[in-house]
């Protein structure tokens, strides 16, 4: 569902597919063919998200930004089920694990890998290129070409299921 609020309404991109049970509210703007997953909240309300070209947000994700800022989200990103993202910004190509929360104003460089649960604590860096785990989260290492690789296809398998639901559309039955 699709709220504006305070005079600021959401903006979708062509091809995005947004879940009827998904909320967005206020200043959300979502690239092109995005999937933004069933039950998702993106609080646009006192600030800005920017979510790039391509990007999943996958069920039960909550995203919000700071009062006058913006949570930006590079293009291909992977937000994984019930993650809970409030930061600054995550770089193209990244993954963001199941459960994972990344706190205020912290910074996910691009092609980087949050493991799930992991708690990116405020202000926190995790610099490209890298992989992340923990509570801190702390990097275990450098991302691999076998990384990419991988999440590669996890980010084929979203765009063409974004595909799939603007096609054939929800039923609801009984």
């Amino acid at each position: 569902m699709l709220y504006r609020f305070d005079g600021r309404e959401p903006i979708i991109g062509e091809g995005t597919y947004v879940s009827d049970t998904a909320l967005v509210i206020g200043d959300v703007q979502i690239g092109k063919t995005c999937y933004i997953g069933h039950g998702v909240i993106l609080r646009g309300d006192y600030g800005t998200i920017i979510i790039g070209d391509g990007s999943a947000v996958e069920e039960g994700a909550v995203l919000h930004s700071p009062p006058g800022e913006t949570c930006h989200i590079g293009k291909m990103v992977t937000i994984g089920h019930g993650a809970i993202v409030h930061c600054k910004s995550i770089g193209d190509f990244a993954v963001v694990g199941m459960g994972s929360i990344l706190s205020l104003w912290s910074e996910i460089g691009e092609r980087s890998i949050i493991g799930e649960g992991a708690v990116v604590t405020l202000k926190a860096s995790i610099t490209p290129h890298m992989v992340a785990t923990g509570n801190p989260a702390r990097v275990i290492r450098q991302a691999s070409s076998r990384d990419d690789k991988r999440w590669s296809l996890g980010k084929q398998y979203y765009i063409d299921l974004t595909a799939k639901y603007l096609r054939v559309g929800m039923h609801k039955i009984g």
